[in-house]
């Protein structure tokens, strides 16, 4: 599955080396000029890894972190900061503030990529289980069964795909062609309504002991495992 990049930045010629560094390397990204702007993007669909410089309009890169790892669905998501400012002590606000990575400008898009990549494979390595749990649902990868609140659930083999994807983090927000990639993989060609079909599946199989619907659907972008909808 292709990674999704949100860069925040916003001086337009380096906000565009870095999309294009990027998306040589394979990744899919996205831009955000402002602070507000990121937040608001990430409540929509929330990236693999954020790129934010630390000097931004109407909220701070400082200020982007903090709300980020405020979130559930953010908390754990990478960050690497971009600055200007090389001082020891700017680096450890940055990094106090929830960034994982600092990166003084100017910089070198190479070194750039390769910070991505490592931050990417580590979290890679932390989300790697053989069972998830969530709101009574348990999902066991080595034996392939899944409960809801200790009742068996069953599945076929792509809705237990689908739930695996949901399950890896709860609360966040999944794209209708995300979904695709990380269930049918890019190579096969499916419609993305097709995701909807076993998203209703899904839900019928999880639902049928009469619990809350926990997949909540957000218009236009794609859906979420969370148990504050139900």
């Amino acid at each position: 599955m292709e990674a999704l990049i949100l860069i925040v930045e916003d001086e337009a010629p380096q906000a565009e080396m870095l999309r294009y560094n990027l998306e040589k390397e394979g990744f899919r990204t996205v831009l955000a000029t402002t602070g507000e702007e990121a937040v608001q993007r990430t409540e929509v669909e929330v990236p693999d890894l954020v790129v934010v410089d630390w000097m931004l309009p109407e909220r701070s890169g400082i200020d982007v972190c903090r709300q980020l790892r405020a979130r559930p669905d953010t908390r754990d998501m990478p960050i690497i900061m971009l600055t200007a400012r090389g001082e020891e002590g700017d680096r450890v606000l940055g990094l106090e503030a929830g960034a994982d990575d600092y990166i003084i400008k100017p910089y070198s898009p190479r070194e750039m990529v390769a910070r991505v990549k490592a931050l990417l494979r580590r979290v890679q390595n932390q989300v790697t289980a053989e069972r998830y749990e969530y709101a009574g649902i348990v999902m066991d990868l080595v034996s392939h069964k899944v409960t809801r609140d200790g009742a068996p659930v069953h599945l076929g083999p792509t809705s237990f795909k689908l739930l695996e994807a949901l399950m890896e983090r709860p609360g966040r927000v999944y794209s209708r062609e995300r979904l695709l990639n990380r269930v049918w993989g890019g190579d096969v060609f499916v419609e993305p309504r097709t995701v909807d079909v076993h998203v209703r599946r899904l839900r019928k199989a999880l639902n049928d002991a009469g619990g809350p619907d926990l997949v909540r659907t957000v218009r236009g972008s794609g859906y979420a495992l969370d148990a504050q909808k139900a």
